[in-house]
């Protein structure tokens, strides 16, 4: 790869500022943190902000990009969104004084992906909505659910590997890294060549044809799953990922016993799953249609998160048939004056502020404060994570987000 003058010293430049970053005795003792509210222990609840509107967080130029090559341009940005976050939206995050050079694996997919039209929030990026074209009408339809082929690209891995090493490996050290961890939500899926509309009416109408398509799509991750492991595409790492729709997986209870670290398993790793559709199904039907499924998959892993943002304060007696469950997701949707006496001294509460603070025509500081107070009064006696995601827009003032940052480092910290 050859690699101009200019994106070199643009690399290494950042590269200096994430090593100065990581190697913060304070990355150890905020992972060490999370380790403990991971094994379900006490302390204060921990704070991690993530999925970001980025076309509107740029300021002063902290996130323009300056490199001309691709490659270096991608890695450009990884750096720094590091350094942007530990300035603007710290929180309990941690970073590493390390640069993750990811496998280069290729999937085939399901065989079948989504129809339909598109509106975008803006023309600058983020979010957008989408009208789905239904595609699974009948039985014959489901047959277009194929198991996915993986295969690595080893060469190629290998080669972005040693050309970030020759760039700043000196400066940040460089690893190799595969999966370390995997969303499994097989309704995302479904419901994108089902139709969000029709696949809920046929739950009711033609359950029989939902749970031939369920089992089918299911088959097929698991087939995906069997062929990471099989090629050893899997990688443990100290736990500086995002778990399910929470917070990082700094755990002591995996790797499993019998833990080899040239061939990760799954069962050396964090699980996941969600229904997110299924936000006003019944506990019932949530089993039938979506847990039964998912157990397959999460019986697999060493520990698991459950949930996004379906409301789960009245489900949480059938998660309870989840293996190793750990984690459950509470929504801004979730009654937690319900849900906390439950999992108080059961489950970490993954608990999710609205982010709709941010969209409003005058930024409330003071509310949001409040609200989140609130919130952290009714789990009084759990273990808590506080993660604000999902923020489509502040209103192009990335400040408002750096302020809530502040204000629920201090609730929390006070709590």
């Amino acid at each position: 790869m050859s690699v101009s003058h200019n994106d070199i010293s643009v690399l290494r430049s950042l590269a200096e500022q994430v090593a100065e970053i990581g190697s913060l005795p304070v990355q150890k003792q905020t992972a060490q943190e999370w380790r403990r509210l991971n094994s379900l222990k006490k302390g204060r609840p921990l704070v991690w902000i993530t999925e970001l509107p980025w076309h509107e967080m740029n300021v002063d130029d902290e996130m323009t990009l300056r490199c001309a090559d691709s490659f270096c341009r991608e890695v450009e940005w990884n750096l720094r969104a590091t350094i942007y976050q530990w300035q603007h939206l710290r929180g309990d995050m941690v970073f590493e004084p390390v640069y993750y050079s990811p496998l280069v694996i290729h999937d085939s997919g399901f065989g079948i992906s989504e129809i339909g039209d598109h509106i975008a929030q803006s023309n600058t990026g983020g979010i957008y909505s989408t009208g789905y074209k239904p595609q699974i009408n009948d039985e014959n339809d489901i047959a277009k659910i194929k198991d996915p082929v993986v295969s690595h690209d080893a060469e190629a891995s290998e080669r972005n590997y040693q050309s970030l090493s020759e760039i700043f490996g000196d400066i940040l050290p460089v690893q190799k890294c595969g999966i370390v961890h995997m969303w499994f939500s097989p309704w995302d899926e479904l419901i994108k060549w089902w139709g969000v509309q029709e696949a809920l009416m046929d739950i009711a109408m033609r359950p029989e044809l939902v749970h031939l398509a369920m089992e089918r799509l299911v088959n097929a991750y698991l087939a995906r799953l069997r062929q990471w492991e099989e090629l050893n595409l899997l990688s443990l790492t100290p736990g500086n990922y995002r778990v399910g729709s929470g917070g990082p997986g700094y755990c002591d209870e995996i790797p499993a016993p019998g833990f080899d670290a040239n061939h990760v398993r799954t069962i050396d790793q964090w699980g996941c799953a969600t229904a997110q559709i299924f936000s006003a199904v019944s506990p019932a039907m949530h089993e039938e249609f979506a847990l039964q499924y998912e157990r397959r998959w999460l019986s697999k892993f060493g520990i698991n998160y459950y949930g996004c943002c379906e409301p789960l304060h009245d489900k949480l007696d059938v998660l309870t048939s989840i293996p190793n469950l750990r984690k459950v997701s509470m929504s801004p949707w979730a009654d937690l004056d319900k849900a906390a006496p439950k999992m108080a001294g059961k489950y970490v509460v993954s608990h999710k502020p609205s982010p709709a603070i941010f969209a409003t025509e005058t930024y409330d500081p003071n509310q949001a404060r409040r609200v989140l107070t609130e919130a952290l009064k009714k789990t009084e006696g759990c273990v808590v994570e506080i993660i604000m995601k999902d923020i489509s827009t502040a209103r192009n003032d990335p400040k408002r987000v750096w302020q809530w940052a502040e204000m629920a480092m201090d609730v929390a910290e006070g709590s």
